[in-house]
Order: C-alpha cells, then structure tokens, then sequence
C-alpha cells in the first residue's frame, strides 16, 4: 500500500514557488506584461483620484486658482507627476479595449494576443510621447 501511495506522488507534478531571484530570470509573455501593468495602471489611477480632482478643482474654480494651477504644473516635478498619470490613463484605456475584444473572442490565439499586447504597448506610449512633448513645449 505504501509503494503504490509513493508510486502516484513520484507521477504527480512538483511545483515549487519562485522566489525573488528567480523572478528575474522569469520571461513573462507580452501578454503577461500588459496584464500587470494594466492593473499597475488602474491602481495609480485610483490612488491619485484626489491629486487629480485637486488639479481640477483649481483649474476651474475661478481665474486666480487658475492661476495658481499654471504655477503648480508649471513645477517639472509635476509634470512629470502628471505626465506618468497620463500614460497610467493611456495605457488603461488602450489594454480596456484589448480586453474587451478578447471578451468578442476577437484574437484570442496566441499569436494574435502577442501582438495586441505589443501593439497596447507601443500605442500607449507613442500617445504619452505626443502628449509629453507637447507639456513640455517641444511640440
């Protein structure tokens, strides 16, 4: 009896949890990839909701907070405060309608998912660039 127990856990996969070292040397799919930051994404935009109804609220309450919020933003820390919110809201959106066109089964093969998630990935940023050159005056 106990030959036959040790016979079917020698058969049964091993699995082991990685650990930090390990997680380096771990190659995550494209896919994978947008998925994290996707929830990294959703998250900073939560987290930063009362920044950026701050930022709202001064930019509409009269002309003199309007004034105050240009000599806040004008401070390239916020800028650059601002412009990872951006790509956070870029990015959400762009993976959003990825995902909802997974849930339409609409490239769901593996190779197709591939390339959607480099193409989230690529779009996301090229429109944070856009944006970034054009808050900081370059464009």
């Amino acid at each position: 009896m106990v030959d036959s127990q040790q016979a079917v856990k020698k058969d049964r996969p091993v699995y082991k949890n990685i650990g930090l070292a390990q997680l380096i040397k771990y190659r995550l799919p494209w896919a994978g990839k947008v998925s994290i930051l996707h929830r990294i994404s959703g998250a900073a935009l939560f987290l930063l909701l009362p920044f950026i109804l701050y930022l709202f609220d001064q930019s509409i309450a009269s002309e003199l907070s309007y004034q105050k919020f240009q000599a806040f933003t004008g401070n390239i820390l916020v800028k650059i405060i601002c412009l990872g919110l951006i790509w956070c809201f870029l990015h959400h959106f762009c993976a959003g309608i990825r995902y909802l066109l997974l849930d339409l089964e609409i490239g769901v093969e593996k190779s197709e998912a591939n390339r959607s998630a480099i193409i989230v990935l690529v779009i996301g940023l090229a429109l944070t660039a856009v944006v970034g050159l054009k808050m900081f005056g370059l464009y």
